[in-house]
């Protein structure tokens, strides 16, 4: 990893992102434009994006093109590739540059608020809804930007869209398919008609008059997810190359693997074994056991089901011993496809710097207890590697192993 670049409500660099994670700080506050709605929706908190001056990653001519997800990915992917080294990126042969870009819900919200404009008048609509709204435009717009060339290909496995997208990355490096790859995840979904259906299945934590409060992962009291905002993107490049040109690595992606559970559409398997075996596979790629790992970066998405179950999994693949444990989603909520791709660079980082920052909001619970939460306080610990864990709707499970680096 050579390149990193966020936009997020925990921050819009991620230096920023990681101060705010440090502190446990949740970013969830009163989001004005559901208060607003029409028709009234029960929940009206969420995560958003701070406002920033979007003038030097995008013209305005180029706005008008663009829906909030490919605004927030592209800005984000500048960031990266600007990270890793334009430049450098520009001087491979664009053949062997690729693109791969994690989203759950692509430009859903696009066609939401086409449809409620101009669904009586379809041909009055902008001429460039359908381009707005393609799930892969994120990726496309990259690409283009670049000129890079290489395969580019945009992944839907829900909630670990972006961790699948980084690890399909790697393989194609890996495999001598490309050379360089821009690879995270990103989902802009706090609109009414998602809010609304995941408010109609209880998913979203009813907490309205204390949203700070209100991301818990694996706290007793967790009642729902936070609806995030964000994007997320990291460059990998092949290790020799990067090496040859000098350039700072962040780190390393050492193991992924990716299954499903084939259980349930919306709930984890309770027995947990599929997400379990996710874990060792990735473990298994990286050439370690689960005793090299130093902590874990858990998917925590402070829902009842999916923190038993991660916790269950968690258990069962490091045999009673697991290592201490962190949860993004209490800070930043739950950004959907770009989650695991925000939680893979932040990991990162705590990997490196040797802190396993505390988990938002979080006091305790069984689940708690299960595995090593962090509670309170950051824990110190020696850099070493880290697992990120992604699982989504449809029983879609994705594992990281990263390594700082060496």
């Amino acid at each position: 990893m050579t390149g990193l670049g966020v936009k997020t409500s925990a921050g819009n660099d991620i230096e920023t992102a990681y101060a705010r994670l440090l502190s446990a700080e949740s970013t969830a506050a009163v989001a004005e434009h559901l208060v607003e709605a029409e028709p009234e929706i029960a929940v009206k908190i969420a995560c958003l994006v701070p406002e920033f001056d979007m003038d030097p990653y995008i013209t305005r001519r180029e706005r008008r093109q663009l829906d909030r997800p490919t605004e927030l990915l592209l800005c984000a992917a500048v960031d990266a590739v600007t990270d890793a080294g334009e430049q450098a990126l520009a001087d491979l042969p664009p053949a062997r540059v690729g693109v791969q870009i994690g989203t759950g819900v692509g430009g859903l919200g696009t066609m939401e608020a086409t449809t409620l404009d101009y669904g009586a008048r379809p041909m009055t609509m902008p001429v460039h809804t359908v381009p707005r709204a393609m799930a892969n435009s994120p990726a496309c717009r990259v690409a283009m930007r670049y000129g890079f060339r290489g395969n580019c290909t945009t992944y839907s496995t829900s909630c670990a869209s972006g961790t699948a997208a980084i690890g399909e990355a790697a393989r194609r490096i890996q495999y001598g398919e490309l050379d360089a790859a821009v690879a995270g995840g990103v989902d802009a979904a706090v609109t009414t008609t998602i809010m609304g259906g995941f408010a109609k299945m209880r998913a979203l934590s009813g907490r309205g008059d204390e949203p700070g409060r209100a991301s818990r992962p694996f706290d007793t009291d967790r009642d729902g997810f936070v609806m995030g905002e964000g994007a997320a993107v990291l460059v990998l490049e092949r290790r020799d190359l990067a090496l040859a040109r000098g350039a700072r690595i962040h780190g390393e992606v050492i193991g992924y693997a990716a299954n499903c559970d084939a259980f349930h559409i919306a709930a984890p398997d309770p027995e947990a074994a599929t997400a379990a075996e996710c874990m060792r596979l990735a473990i298994a790629a990286a050439g370690l056991t689960p005793a090299d790992i130093g902590h874990i970066n858990a998917h925590g998405t402070s829902t009842v089901l999916n923190d038993h179950a991660e916790a269950t999994a968690i258990d069962r693949c490091f045999g009673g011993q697991p290592p201490p444990l962190t949860a993004v989603k209490g800070v930043s909520g739950h950004l959907i496809g770009g989650s695991g791709a925000l939680e893979a660079a932040l990991a990162l980082l705590c990997a490196e710097r040797g802190v396993v920052p505390p988990v938002a909001n979080t006091l305790g619970s069984p689940e708690a207890d299960l595995v090593d939460v962090v509670i309170g306080r950051g824990r110190t610990i020696a850099p070493g590697p880290v697992l990120s864990n992604s699982f989504g709707f449809g029983g879609q499970n994705a594992c990281l192993v990263l390594t700082p680096p060496t």
